[in-house]
């Protein structure tokens, strides 16, 4: 079992809020497409509103930045593709070999 090192949860706090700036233009950018779209105008609103309400509980937007639940975050941030494998590169070694147990077992 993974103790969470303080250089980790400081390296996680710095990068989350940046993953999830990126996360939500991946999502204003469907919004756009949603709504260039040559269709109704309110199937397009209620399509959006929709995904919206969907989105805003996605942990690329929302996330629950608490030291016992970082694993899992991770985890969760790397299952739904908002980061990629490489983004963990500065993280310990122990974690990395941590995130590595759940995709292998």
């Amino acid at each position: 079992m993974y103790n969470v090192k303080e250089s980790d949860w400081k390296l996680l706090r710095k990068l989350v809020p940046g993953w999830q700036e990126r996360h939500m233009d991946k999502l204003n950018k469907e919004y756009i497409e949603i709504l260039k779209r040559e269709e109704n105008p309110s199937s397009n609103f209620w399509e959006i509103e929709k995904k919206i309400n969907e989105d805003k509980s996605h942990i690329g937007v929302v996330i629950n930045m608490r030291r016992s639940r970082m694993v899992e975050n991770i985890l969760m941030l790397l299952k739904t593709k908002v980061i990629g494998i490489e983004e963990l590169a500065d993280f310990s070694d122990e974690l990395k070999e941590e995130i590595n147990l759940y995709f292998r077992g």
